[in-house]
């Protein structure tokens, strides 16, 4: 996901969860799992069906 080249769109969100599930309605998969940083943030990243990828970010505490 980090490599030069990747195009990508990073978005925060309250609820990691249920914009999973809606966006999954929609046809996107999630890339991987969705990660613990620093105990800080959960993150992950989603491709949507024309290939696009996009990071979700949610704040914790």
């Amino acid at each position: 996901m980090n490599a030069l080249g990747y195009l990508r769109a990073m978005f925060t969100v309250d609820d990691m969860t249920e914009t999973l599930e809606k966006l999954r309605k929609c046809g996107a998969q999630l890339v991987g799992e969705v990660v613990r940083y620093k105990n800080a943030y959960l993150l992950c990243y989603i491709r949507g069906p024309e290939g696009l990828l996009i990071g979700l970010a949610q704040e914790i505490g």
